[in-house]
């Protein structure tokens, strides 16, 4: 039967890649793993024709087909509802060529009621689906029934799960799948990843210990062509504000030249900023550009992904909502403006262009400033040497097992013992201890110490060792609040004739007064006013400057990137530009070796010079955006108890700076001493406002483990009452149970995953071991003036910080021109 297969595979103008032909031999052999390739080298069919053959193999005789569809075999689960009708095509194609009494359906957030009772009678063949969905079908007694059948389940894009809570709900699922069918193959598809067994003990828990599993490699080389788009002109001093628009001729002749292209931007406001000037460039274009981010009404997006699986629009502005494997196949280039801050990425991105085996992935880079092209040629050599990111995976988020074991509970009930052996099954909750569980079953079925007075906090009832929920608004309220995504303080935008356009950020609006204009969703609007917790908006002819900025937007550079810059910048230092990113930032390193010096990869430097706003100080661990705000504040505290001083703070992804009206008295083994790790998450913690920074790490926890209701379709609550209401279980907590599990975990999320004190430990760690190279500058150089210019930003408003910024690069590049 295999040969029905292949010759389905020959019709196409394919051959069967060795990678795709082990996946499904694997998959005959009952075995369970992980397939890791590149973007558009058939991952997708490399899993699906597992159980394909297996079913051929047991259905030889096409005479005995009946017209009546095969019961559930194949769960595919998928981290993005926007890749669920694309990956079902994929799916559908070979069963209808073949012949298959087969059926693909989706099971979304967005499949309509009738949909989904139709399901519940009768599942297809196979369901696309993603982890909330199957956690809410878990919530059904009769699932486990209607699973019978189930041989596989498929995890599509396991890198964009593995490292987040999302990913520990798959895993709980999986789990409960595996209890009730041992015989389960699990199989999970990645393109960019750096710790892949780790992944694949995570997708597989302790399943992997006890069966047979394999980690497949494509092993094929992924054609992938990184162009840089150079200024004319390089601007030797660099400052944050810049978007690349310095490009935007250049930028404009690309898309001409193509018939579709994607550009990429790092945040939701430089889509806004980037639609604007393009269509401001070229108006002849029109509706042949269009936009797409997180924000923006769900049916827009939809829309436009429509017309670029039709090839009907010439270029998308995007973030990283197209980042995933969606087969956008008239796709020709990729544009990214900005340095990605990632290798995984720019391959991610570079992988929507040229989406299919054999074909080139194109990707032309934009640099927003002169240090991004060091960026650009770094990424260009990691990807050479195989390097990638790794993801992290989550450790015990009990808040995700509160809610698990209401799902377990409401599902037909469950035994203590039994499901305790089958949570630690799990590779997040493998080190549960027994405190930790006994804490969390109190919690379910009496509210825990401090609320076990309050009946609506006993959701689960005890009856010897079985556990069950046999209240209709306890179910109800459960269901509806299933998940692991949190929405931030976002408000709705709506014409005043009605026309939804997506959402914006509470704090941008409250800053908007009635005629005020901004841009948003491609089109120029003036605010009306707020109405049930909804802007009212309408088309203005007036061009506005107000963009919405969204809080998170930023990425940091990941470590891997990090280590490659500083590569690069130790063979500029030896006089080596071997790429043309590099001899067009030759002129700027040229001017930071004349006026300081470019560190080694093993050497710390810290430069200090004195403006007429007093003494500045700049570090350069090259550790990334997230990991020098820690280090910023733990060292003005760490010299603030030796002399009490203030400080004034900013900080990129290259160093962070210090400004005090005084001198510091600091030798090198006084920089030491303050950039020490002995006692790092102390001094963090006592320097931090870690009550605060706790207290809204709470919301999201306390909104998961189900004690704060967002409230019923069309009568959602304000963000505001969430907020105040998980805040009244912090105060609560935290006064009369102070060793609650939850207040714990908010900690431990704030320490870990927000401050990023393992990379921060890392980080001053390797500072111990680095030369420390203590550097006294006359002015500003390229790598501190980014640093100060992010300072000034914060002491004058938007117009007189550009115009004094650009005064003081002006003076700098005239002193360049004389050095």
């Amino acid at each position: 039967m295999k040969s029905r297969w292949l010759e389905w595979f020959k019709k196409k103008g394919w051959k069967p890649f060795p990678f795709q032909l082990e996946a499904w031999d694997a998959f005959r052999a009952g075995e369970s793993g992980l397939v890791h390739a590149p973007t558009g080298l058939g991952k997708t069919y490399a899993v699906w024709g597992g159980p394909v053959l297996e079913w051929l193999e047991q259905n030889p005789d096409q005479t005995k087909w009946t017209k009546k569809t095969e019961p559930l075999r194949v769960l595919w689960l998928t981290p993005l509802r926007a890749l669920a009708n694309d990956t079902a095509e994929s799916l559908r194609a070979p069963l209808v060529d073949l012949g298959l009494p087969w059926s693909v359906e989706l099971r979304t957030g967005d499949t309509s009621t009738a949909a989904r009772q139709k399901q519940r009678r009768r599942f297809p063949t196979a369901l696309v689906t993603t982890p909330e969905s199957l956690s809410l079908l878990l919530t059904h007694a009769d699932t486990r029934e209607k699973l019978g059948a189930l041989s596989c389940v498929i995890v599509d894009e396991w890198h964009e799960l593995v490292g987040t809570k999302r990913g520990v709900q798959a895993e709980l699922c999986l789990a409960r799948l595996r209890q009730w069918l041992p015989g389960l193959r699990v199989w999970g598809l990645s393109a960019t990843l750096g710790n892949l067994d780790e992944a694949l003990n995570v997708l597989l828990g302790a399943a992997r210990k006890t069966k047979t599993s394999r980690l497949i490699s494509a092993h094929v080389n992924k054609k992938f062509e990184l162009k840089t788009l150079l200024p004319r002109s390089m601007e030797r001093f660099p400052w944050s504000g810049h978007v690349g628009l310095g490009l935007l001729p250049e930028v404009v002749q690309r898309i001409e030249k193509s018939r579709t292209t994607l550009l990429f931007v790092n945040t939701r406001s430089q889509v806004e900023i980037w639609y604007q000037a393009l269509q401001a460039a070229r108006p002849d274009w029109g509706a042949d550009i269009a936009l797409h981010h997180g924000s923006v009404d769900r049916k827009q997006r939809e829309a436009v992904e429509e017309r670029l699986r039709a090839g009907t629009v010439k270029c998308v502005v995007c973030t990283g909502s197209l980042d995933l494997g969606v087969d956008f196949s008239p796709v020709e280039q990729v544009i990214q403006v900005g340095a990605p801050k990632g290798v995984a990425r720019m391959l991610q991105r570079a992988g929507r262009s040229g989406h299919q085996p054999g074909a080139v992935s194109r990707i032309y880079c934009v640099p927003a400033h002169a240090l991004e092209l060091v960026e650009f040629a770094a990424v260009r050599d990691a990807i050479a040497r195989g390097e990638m990111e790794a993801r992290e995976p989550v450790e015990r988020p009990l808040d995700l097992l509160v809610q698990h074991l209401v799902t377990l509970a409401l599902g037909g009930g469950f035994h203590e013992e039994q499901a305790r052996a089958e949570i630690r099954s799990t590779h997040a909750f493998r080190d549960l201890s027994d405190e930790e569980w006994s804490w969390v079953i109190d919690f379910v079925t009496r509210g825990g110490k401090s609320l076990k007075a309050y009946p609506q906090f006993r959701r689960v009832r005890q009856d010897g060792d079985f556990f069950t929920v046999d209240q209709a608004d306890i179910a109800r309220f459960h269901r509806m609040s299933i998940g692991t995504i949190t929405s931030d303080a976002m408000m709705s935008v709506r014409m005043m004739r009605g026309s939804y356009l997506g959402s914006i950020e509470e704090s941008f609006i409250a800053r908007l007064k009635p005629g005020d204009g901004f841009s948003f969703a491609g089109f120029q609007l003036e605010f009306v006013r707020v109405h049930d917790m909804t802007a009212m908006v309408r088309k203005s002819k007036k061009t506005a400057r107000r963009v919405p900025q969204w809080m998170g937007g930023k990425m940091p550079l990941s470590t891997q990137l990090a280590r490659a810059v500083r590569v690069k910048l130790a063979e500029a230092k030896r006089g080596v530009f071997d790429s043309p990113e590099m001899k067009a930032a030759e002129p700027v390193l040229k001017i930071q070796s004349a006026w300081s010096l470019i560190p080694e990869p093993d050497e710390l430097l810290i430069e200090w010079t004195e403006t007429r706003d007093g003494f500045l100080y700049f570090i350069y661990p090259f550790a990334g955006r997230l990991a020098h705000e820690g280090l910023a504040v733990l060292t003005a505290h760490r010299i603030g108890k030796i002399s009490p001083r203030s400080f004034a703070l900013t900080m990129n992804d290259y160093g962070f700076a210090l400004m005090t009206p005084e001198p510091l008295d600091f030798d090198e083994k006084a920089w030491r001493e303050v950039l020490s790790p002995t006692m790092l998450v102390e001094d963090i913690l006592d320097c931090l406002n870690s009550t605060e920074l706790a207290r809204r790490k709470f919301r999201e926890i306390a909104r998961i483990a189900g004690l704060v209701f967002q409230g019923y379709p069309g009568s959602a609550k304000s963000t505001r009452q969430v907020q105040a209401s998980s805040g009244l279980f912090y105060d609560m907590f935290a006064r009369y149970e102070p060793d609650n599990r939850l207040l714990d975990q908010a900690r431990r999320e704030v320490i870990e995953r927000q401050l990023e004190v393992r990379r921060l430990q890392d980080s001053l760690t390797q500072v111990q071991n680095m030369k420390l190279t203590l550097r006294q500058t006359e002015r500003l150089t390229p790598l501190s003036f980014p640093l100060w210019a992010m300072w000034v930003q914060g002491q004058v408003s938007t117009e007189k910080w550009a115009d004094r910024v650009r005064r003081m690069s002006e003076q700098l590049e005239a002193e360049a021109l004389r050095t």
